[in-house]
């Protein structure tokens, strides 16, 4: 991202504001995903890539991998961002207002992509009622 050639640096309290914005666990309700992600030198459509892998009823071994892959880049993306916020001098307001929006938009991605591959909640909870019963079944023959 460049920074817009106008603009004051940016004072001491919004960036502040600006880092406690970015941190709030509500920021991302509403926020944009970036629209592509480079990883390893190949720019993936991240809306596309979460349409199609949101979808998949099972996991393809590639795919995995792919987005774990997309979850550390953009965990790293991240945090050169926020450490950008919070030391680079030269910042105008309206370049950290990006680089806020940015970030924010990253953690959006970050959560789509950490909710692709969870099971269903109740098949899930169904299941695990499942495990339970046969552990206690088991405790129960295993003392009678």
């Amino acid at each position: 991202m460049d920074d817009p050639p106008d603009g004051e640096p940016i004072d001491e309290a919004t960036r502040a504001a600006l880092l406690e914005r970015v941190n709030r666990q509500s920021a991302t309700i509403g926020a944009k995903t970036p629209e592509t992600i480079t990883i390893e030198g190949t720019e993936i459509d991240l809306h596309e890539f979460l349409i199609e892998t949101q979808n998949l009823p099972e996991i393809p071994p590639g795919t995995k991998e792919l987005v774990s892959t997309a979850k550390r880049r953009l965990k790293t993306e991240r945090e050169d961002r926020v450490e950008r916020l919070k030391t680079e001098e030269s910042l105008s307001e309206a370049a950290a207002e990006t680089l806020a929006e940015e970030i924010i938009g990253l953690d959006r991605a970050r959560n789509a992509l950490d909710g692709v591959y969870r099971p269903d909640y109740g098949e899930e909870a169904h299941n695990m009622t499942i495990d339970d019963y046969k552990r206690w079944l088991g405790f129960v023959e295993s003392i009678q």
